[in-house]
């Protein structure tokens, strides 16, 4: 599967928000895309003729959930991750973000407050402000000495005990900083949630994206009492990189809880579903596995050259394995540039295009955070840019 995975595919002028987009995002069209959260590689081939099986049949009209979708959810947990689900748990959701911005809606009123930990993926800002209600924030606790990052559990609990908190939004594994929780971090969380009567939605759309070197992820759901008052959000489309196709699913045990999540979609008039969303989601949980397993080995050799190559030869930058994600976090703090001129740098000095820490919250200043799901070829070019910038020689910005 190496030779697969190294196979260079171009993705221009098929409507790529990571390529098609980079003048309007960097300025510039030719910069090296390591931004955006999808991976350069062909989706699994189960998936792909799933969706070209069920594009032979020439109707596309409205389309319902099948059972058969909602077993392959069950069993993909159950095998994959220990976690048992029961059928009437599952509610489809029309994606993650979605699902973040009506957990606002179902659980807190407008005014109340929703716990977010930065640095954290910015839509876990956006979906509470744009919602009415207001940010907590619990930063997460950042070691200088390790680089690595941890929960700051005595202030979650300040945070909890407001008069107004009503929600904690968890990202596990956590984006950008790649911290897969261990089971004492999450048993904590609950606690917390359950002595202050939180609502906790679980951001788990990584959780099949671990290292077979670093701690297992645990479901959060799993350590969970049957009256904890916890969503999970979950998806196959950052697993078998198919996040165009805009679907996920979230379980939430408590039947109340539940209907609350759903009146928000149904307010809305959302229509979740659509033919080739639900033959690749299910295709995905069916007969992905083995690609994702050559898929992990593969970004592992990825992240561990990174990691070398960055704090052996780029002076001023270091970085820290992720025990989870395809995402690695660029500590550029040592280089003494403000946010700007750190993105000018990486787009018009280096010609790459990376997302700048400062948009996971103001905790991400001085960082930037790279993506690793495309062939080493990729990031064996993104690197020698930068080592040939910081040298002072500006390198060339003719893509491979």
């Amino acid at each position: 599967m190496k030779e697969l995975f190294d196979l260079p595919l171009d993705r221009e002028n098929t409507c790529s928000v990571k390529f098609d987009a980079r003048k309007a995002v960097f300025g510039r069209e030719d910069v090296i895309p390591v931004w955006v959260a999808d991976m350069d590689f062909a989706a699994p081939e189960a998936v792909t003729r799933a969706l070209a099986e069920r594009a032979a049949h020439p109707v596309y009209g409205y389309t319902l959930f099948p059972e058969s979708l909602y077993q392959s959810i069950i069993d993909w947990f159950r095998e994959r991750h220990g976690w048992e689900i029961q059928r009437d748990w599952i509610l489809m959701a029309p994606g993650v973000v979605p699902s973040l911005h009506a957990a606002c809606m179902a659980y807190a009123a407008p005014g109340e407050g929703v716990i977010v930990q930065p640095p954290v993926y910015p839509p876990f800002f956006s979906s509470v402000r744009l919602s009415g209600r207001e940010v907590i924030e619990n930063p997460l606790i950042h070691d200088h000495e390790t680089g690595q990052y941890r929960m700051d559990l005595e202030h979650l609990e300040v945070c909890a005990a407001r008069p107004d908190a009503r929600l904690l939004m968890l990202c596990s594994p956590h984006n950008p900083v790649g911290r897969i929780w261990s089971e004492q971090e999450l048993t904590a969380v609950l606690a917390i949630a359950r002595r202050h009567e939180l609502t906790v939605i679980s951001d788990e759309i990584h959780c099949d994206l671990t290292f077979t070197d670093k701690p297992r992820h645990r479901m959060l759901a799993a350590l969970a009492g049957p009256d904890d008052a916890l969503v999970t959000a979950v998806a196959p489309s950052k697993s078998f990189n198919m996040p165009g196709l805009g679907l996920s699913a979230l379980v939430i045990p408590e039947r109340d809880r539940r209907n609350a999540m759903k009146a928000v979609f149904d307010s809305m008039h959302l229509q979740q579903c659509n033919p080739f969303s639900v033959a690749g989601f299910e295709a995905g949980y069916r007969y992905g596995a083995p690609w994702l397993d050559d898929l992990m080995a593969y970004l592992q050799q990825n992240r561990d050259f990174v990691l070398q190559t960055v704090n052996a030869r780029l002076p001023g930058i270091q970085t820290q394995a992720p025990e989870g994600t395809y995402l690695m976090w660029l500590d550029c703090r040592s280089l003494g540039m403000n946010d700007v001129a750190l993105k000018r740098f990486f787009v018009e000095d280096v010609g790459v295009g990376m997302n700048p820490g400062i948009s996971f919250g103001e905790q991400g200043s001085g960082f930037m955070r790279l993506n690793i799901g495309c062939p080493k070829a990729v990031l064996i070019d993104v690197l020698q840019r930068i080592e040939a910038a910081l040298s002072g020689n500006r390198p060339a910005t003719d893509q491979p």
